[in-house]
């Protein structure tokens, strides 16, 4: 069950979340860089600080991910793990896939399920 919607825009990237219980779903569309980081960072520690520690990113529309979005994605996964939570990425294709792939971090998440083709 879904209790709120929160949706925040910077610069070419929106960020919505949608809150249930102990869990929250993240949707990120457009550029995941280095300006717009913090902004996914901020929306994270406000989900943890809340109590929501198993966090499914919704990666389908996201566009592009440099470093700076992936260390903030891998920050928050051990965040929540040191507290029996997770974090899964969903729709994963394109840069951030490749990315992940690369770097071998695929295995740093619970769960990376790629986008449907």
């Amino acid at each position: 069950m879904v209790t709120g919607v929160y949706v925040q825009e910077v610069a070419d990237l929106n960020v919505e979340v949608q809150r249930g219980g102990c869990d929250a779903l993240v949707r990120l569309t457009g550029d995941l860089d280095k300006l717009t980081a913090p902004l996914l960072k901020d929306a994270l520690v406000q989900l943890f600080t809340e109590g929501r520690v198993q966090i499914v990113i919704d990666a389908g529309e996201l566009e592009f991910c440099d470093s700076s979005g992936l260390w903030v994605l891998v920050e928050h996964q051990r965040r929540v793990a040191a507290h029996a939570g997770s974090l899964g990425i969903v729709g994963v294709h394109g840069v951030l896939q490749r990315v992940l792939d690369v770097t071998g971090l695929k295995a740093a998440f619970d769960r990376v399920v790629p986008a449907e083709i």
